[in-house]
């Protein structure tokens, strides 16, 4: 075949010169869109052989539907999660390929520096000095030290971020539906994680099972001043639920790297603009909450893995019968997958 014709939706600036960067010899011909992948603008696909998505394209049936009709045959997911894919009903139309670790590192070191940032007041202390106050009351923290860290989910960026805590003098626990037989983790059950866990931190891909887990019945579990981090998916979370629970008092702090509505809002300046979205509002609004809009991979090294990975799964789905990074409804848990791998899954 001639060259392979790419459809990359959701381009920005970074993506488009990593992707660059990647293609140099332009083996593929890219043709990059701003907009996002949705069934108002999948016609844009139309003559390419891939579409190069992000957390926020929504390819549902609809989508995957028109997408078949136009001759696409690969959905190349540059993140690891898929939740935004429908890869059940992908299955037997088209293929679907995912980035399964692009910088596990970049994830884990952002979780700590969220955590840090919060609990030693460091964002407000850098907003004081701006304005030459020195004062240091309202600044006390506490000692990581000591603290139980309960993980969910303990892949590669839950056990570097484990190492990470070990390396603070941390307790560590843990739960993870397929737990590790190689690590010395001390796995526990969920409810025993939410009673232990001086600050819990998420690291699990989102499945229609572990939608909300934190919610208003887990939070009332939870130690009274519990630090929660997310920098999974924001859908694990109950946002109203958390909202509650730091009203209350109950939820010490919350660092948030990822929100549920955050497809509208994160990626985009709105700065100039009145956001819509009143628990987002009132989640920034929180003097113990801390926001960022999902940068956590956002490094120079996650940037190239996830362009010289990509590409590499486009060219190996052309060129081989094999898919090493393919995604499909019959392996919803990739830790626990029974695949091989060494052929296409249909």
């Amino acid at each position: 075949m001639g060259k392979i014709k790419i459809a990359f939706f959701d381009a920005k600036e970074y993506d488009k010169q990593s992707f660059i960067n990647s293609n140099e010899n332009n083996e593929f011909e890219i043709l990059y869109f701003e907009t996002r992948l949705s069934e108002d603008t999948c016609k844009l696909a139309e003559g390419c052989d891939v579409v190069c998505v992000f957390v926020n394209d929504d390819v549902n049936r609809a989508v995957i539907d028109n997408l078949k009709q136009m001759g696409v045959k690969l959905i190349a997911l540059r993140c690891a999660g898929y939740n935004n894919v429908d890869i059940e009903y992908a299955y037997g139309k088209i293929h679907v390929v995912r980035v399964p670790a692009y910088s596990p590192y970049a994830v884990a070191e952002h979780a700590m520096a969220l955590l840090l940032t919060s609990i030693r007041r460091i964002h407000k202390a850098y907003i004081r000095t701006k304005d030459f106050n020195f004062s240091l009351n309202g600044l006390t923290g506490f000692d990581l030290h000591g603290k139980t860290v309960g993980v969910i989910g303990t892949g590669k960026i839950g056990r570097i971020f484990i190492d990470i805590c070990k390396g603070f003098g941390m307790n560590v626990i843990a739960y993870d539906k397929f737990p590790a037989k190689d690590l010395e983790i001390e796995y526990e059950s969920l409810d025993e994680v939410w009673k232990r866990s001086d600050i819990i931190s998420l690291h699990c891909p989102l499945t229609d099972e572990n939608r909300h887990m934190i919610n208003s019945e887990t939070i009332s579990k939870m130690k009274k001043g519990v630090v929660i981090i997310n920098t999974s998916r924001g859908a694990l979370i109950d946002s109203d639920a958390l909202v509650e629970g730091i009203k209350a008092r109950h939820v010490g702090a919350a660092c948030l790297d990822v929100y549920e509505e955050e497809s509208n809002v994160f990626f985009h300046d709105y700065s100039n603009h009145i956001v819509n979205d009143d628990t987002l509002a009132r989640l920034i609004s929180m003097p113990n909450v801390i926001v960022t809009s999902h940068q956590a991979f956002l490094t120079n090294e996650a940037l190239t893995n996830i362009a010289d990975t990509t590409l590499d799964n486009v060219r190996e789905f052309f060129e081989k019968d094999t898919c090493t990074n393919e995604v499909c409804y019959k392996c919803p848990n990739l830790n626990n997958c029974k695949q091989t791998h060494e052929k296409k899954c249909f």
